[in-house]
């Protein structure tokens, strides 16, 4: 085995570990199923549905009403015939019976109508309310949770609870209306056979509490396996470039057919649990007809009854054990649902961690003067990235920023950006402390331009639109045609009309990235972030992309993550970090004439010569 697998082999087992330790928490929380499932309703009775759902409410009970009644109409009907009753009499039954069936029919019509269009919207609600509020979290909430995890909160959880609002919570409001109502009729009608009708209902329960015992929890369980099964789909595609460079298909499919096989059982279990309760529910309802018919014989053959009512509590039976089968058969979906309702509120419940204090300002630009002191600053407490960092930078300098792998460059530019808090120490833009200032205000002034050029599935133009709300078309190519793009982007087969392809894969990544650079024209910032912004692409290429992001720092406050020291050659200063330290600084020439960590990095990359043949210094590099 080699070393690589032995830690991506370590990496799986703690994610395992990960992974059942929340499938114990979610498991053995009986204690707020309520509390979900009230949630839950309540995007569908509550504020503005608060009406439409009490209108539903009252037409499904009186289409109940009339179901109820039907019963009893049909066993009145039957008395008459059975002592050779007036046919007058016959013909009022009957029709009360017929006019009974036809109030269940088309109040039921407008009742499923009300109640579909509060399901959708709940679905619509509380998907949009999900969707809004993970726009308002911090960097940090994305850190932690895989992108194939979220999508499974917003597609597979969504999908379970919109049939939950769908199905059960109309199915089981149907059943439990018609329950309360033939419980009613039958003890008006005879209180006797109401008992022996009634008998199926304890026998029911046991086998709905029972079976739900196991399928609640295996439908929690399986959920989570979706996510995890959605979580390492999502994440193969988007590295399938590298499975495929490492020839790693073999264990991609091995991996996949795992955690598919794991579902399957999952879901076979729970699957099978509610489905067993169709058959278990449908037997007892026939015992209960003929319980029914047996007991109500003997009462007529006595004359303490007529034949009509037995008649009309054999269909009573039906009326109470359809139901209750009805329940039994939509628990499992419910908790299915309640499981993805749990998890999408875990979201929701989520808090943004950088937020705005109750006193913040406005960034007021004054030019872009910069300074930070004695920062420090960690992701997770206790294990500092940023150790005691104190520099200043003044309106209009271009600053770069160098260093092994994580030496803590991207991380010094996260705290600039506010993306997260600060441990301890001080930020000053143009002398207002960055804690106080609102995040809207001082991103609006900011500018990012990523090593991943990331577009968005939409025309040329519109990406280029996205920077700011409402800048125009012809702004657009205007800073298409300082960016180097504009040429290229009328190649295309509908210039600025060309709808990309997913993150502008149709594009190379130097134009993907002259994009962008142009789409940071188009907001015009103040400060300027360049993230690795030149890396991975050819040099000609990277001629184009300097002479844009020249154009675009002029007269800015600007910094420049690189590893091409080249490309910083030309900074105003260029800042040395090494173990999440500031170890040098100063211009190119001065930092090359001190023959310290900068020269060696920089002679790194020349095969490790200095000039005249010399070696480097040797230095440690160090990652935070």
């Amino acid at each position: 085995m080699t070393a690589a697998t032995a830690t991506t082999t370590k990496q799986w087992k703690k994610q395992e570990d990960k992974v059942t330790e929340e499938h114990a928490q979610v498991i053995h929380k009986p204690d707020d199923t309520t509390q979900v499932l009230k949630r839950l309703l309540t995007y569908m009775t509550a504020d503005e549905a608060k009406g439409k759902f009490t209108v539903a409410m009252i037409l499904r009970v009186l289409a109940l009403f009339g179901l109820s009644i039907l019963p009893g109409f049909t066993g009145k009907a039957i008395d008459v015939i059975t002592v050779n009753g007036a046919e007058s009499e016959l013909q009022k039954w009957v029709f009360l019976a017929l006019a009974a069936g036809a109030l269940y029919l088309l109040l039921s019509l407008g009742a499923d109508r009300l109640f579909a269009d509060l399901a959708t919207r709940a679905s619509y609600k509380l998907q949009k309310h999900l969707f809004s509020h993970m726009q308002l979290l911090s960097l940090s909430f994305f850190d932690r949770h895989g992108r194939g995890e979220l999508m499974s909160r917003l597609t597979n959880d969504s999908e379970v609870i919109a049939l939950f609002y769908e199905s059960v919570v109309i199915q089981i409001i149907r059943a439990l209306v018609q329950i309360v109502l033939a419980f009613a009729v039958m003890l008006f009608i005879d209180w006797r056979l109401m008992i022996v009708a009634s008998l199926i209902v304890p026998a029911m329960l046991i086998v709905m509490y029972i079976s739900n015992r196991i399928a609640g929890p295996a439908f929690a369980k399986l959920q989570q396996d979706l996510s995890d099964l959605s979580g390492f789909q999502e994440e193969s595609l988007s590295g399938m470039k590298v499975i495929i460079s490492n020839r790693r298909q073999d264990w991609a499919d091995e991996k996949h057919t795992h955690m598919a096989a794991t579902v399957f059982d999952v879901g076979s279990k729970a699957f099978f649990t509610s489905l067993l309760q169709y058959p278990l529910t449908q037997s007892f309802t026939y015992m209960g007809i003929v319980t029914v018919l047996v007991v109500g014989g003997l009462m007529v053959m006595s004359d303490n009854i007529a034949l009509g009512t037995v008649i009309a509590f054999s269909g009573y039976v039906g009326l109470l054990a359809k139901p209750v089968s009805t329940i039994s058969n939509l628990m499992g979906t419910a908790f299915n649902g309640i499981a993805g309702g749990r998890r999408v509120f875990s979201i929701i419940d989520a808090e943004p961690e950088i937020v705005d204090d109750p006193d913040a300002t406005d960034y007021e630009f004054k030019g872009g003067h910069i300074v930070l002191k004695d920062v420090d600053f960690s992701y997770i407490p206790g294990r500092k990235i940023l150790r005691h960092n104190t520099f200043e930078v003044q309106p209009g300098e271009s600053v770069g920023i160098c260093g092994p792998t994580g030496a803590g460059k991207s991380t010094l530019i996260n705290i600039l950006t506010r993306y997260y808090d600060i441990d301890s120490g001080t930020i000053l833009i143009d002398g207002q402390d960055l804690k106080k200032l609102t995040r809207d205000s001082l991103r609006t002034q900011i500018g990012v331009v990523l090593q991943e050029a990331f577009l968005f599935s939409d025309t040329v133009m519109n990406n280029l639109k996205y920077a700011r709300k409402g800048a125009t078309a012809e702004e657009c190519i205007a800073a298409a045609k300082k960016a180097n793009a504009h040429d290229f982007i009328m190649r295309l087969p509908q210039g600025y009309d060309t709808v990309l392809t997913e993150r502008g894969a149709s594009l190379s990544q130097g134009q993907r990235q002259m994009i962008t650079i142009a789409r940071a024209m188009v907001a015009d910032p103040k400060l300027l972030i360049l993230d690795e912004a030149t890396s991975n692409v050819d040099t000609r290429t990277e001629k184009l992309i300097q002479e844009a992001l020249g154009k675009l720092m002029e007269g800015k406050t600007s910094f420049s993550i690189a590893h091409r020291l080249a490309t910083i050659r030309g900074s105003s200063w260029i800042m040395v970090m090494n173990g999440g330290v500031i170890v040098e600084m100063g211009p190119h020439d001065e930092l090359m004439a001190k023959k310290g960590f900068y020269y060696a990095l920089y002679m790194s990359q020349f095969k490790g010569k200095a000039p005249g043949g010399s070696e480097a210094a040797s230095v440690d590099f160090v990652s935070t």
